[in-house]
């Protein structure tokens, strides 16, 4: 269980542990708050889900397991009340209210899950992520947000009915599963947008930051840092963070327009 965020960038993606990265993602806005407790938590997690969970062989008999231990036992839900605020996708406070985002709750779902060894995946499924268990010949999608309620083919229509429009369908791609380190980035981008919303440039790059040390290889987090470092007046910083996404993009697409950045910026005060 990574201690300082930082590490995470050094790992292969199948060896992060997605619940305890979030936590030491987390972390540097607590620095008074230890995480042994939260790790606590989880190991205590992880134990009821073992009792609750013997047996269970089929994909919806571990979704109702873990859906007894997590939603019912520890309470866990979405936040419906206060859906955008911060909080909700700082696992240090989600573990504290009990309450969160689709995203930072399928990170809880997946991680316990796949502490007993079985098949969780956290889905790319735009607007609101739902995880699904069990193999792909025998899968169940499930949404935390909901408590963990199993997800039916109308209800999986329905929402992608509200999220992309009405004459939307499930693809393939909405479906797909994500890796780790792009859940990881996709929990950051949730506080980092909410932060540009209300005005605090500095918290969102701060979180900006965090996504290029723990997906260096990832293009649109080093572009958001250098837009941010613009609208700051870092310039210096800027070109840094553009030369970066050269280094690691081959799309010249995207190179044609970080070419036009740097350029815009070639004139500016460093």
């Amino acid at each position: 269980m990574p201690n300082d965020y930082r590490s995470i960038g050094l790992l292969e993606d199948e060896d992060i542990d997605l619940d305890t990265s979030a936590l030491a993602l987390a972390a540097p806005d607590h620095p008074h708050v230890s995480l042994d407790p939260y790790f606590d938590h989880l190991t205590d997690l992880t134990r009821r889900l073992v009792e609750t969970g013997r047996g269970a062989s089929s994909s919806s008999e571990q979704g109702e397991a873990i859906r007894a231990v997590l939603a019912e036992d520890l309470g866990y839900t979405g936040d419906r009340q206060t859906y955008d605020h911060p909080d909700n996708a700082d696992l240090i406070r989600v573990i504290d209210r009990r309450r969160g985002l689709p995203v930072s709750l399928s990170i809880l779902y997946v991680s316990a899950a796949r502490r007993l060894g079985w098949p969780a995946e956290v889905l790319n499924t735009p607007g609101h992520v739902l995880v699904r268990l069990g193999s792909e010949t025998d899968p169940l999608l499930i949404d935390p947000f909901d408590s963990g309620t199993p997800l039916s083919a109308e209800g999986l229509s329905a929402l992608f009915r509200r999220v992309l429009g009405k004459a939307a369908q499930p693809s393939a791609e909405h479906l797909r599963p994500m890796k780790n380190r792009a859940v990881l980035v996709r929990l950051l981008l949730n506080r980092a947008s909410r932060a540009e919303a209300a005005k605090d440039l500095p918290g969102a790059l701060t979180l900006y930051e965090r996504m290029t040390a723990i997906a260096p290889d990832y293009p649109q987090p080093w572009w958001d840092r250098a837009r941010l470092e613009t609208a700051m007046d870092d310039v210096q910083s800027a070109r840094s963070s553009l030369s970066a996404m050269l280094e690691i993009t081959r799309d010249m697409h995207v190179r044609n327009h970080v070419y036009a950045a740097l350029d815009a910026l070639s004139g500016a005060r460093s």
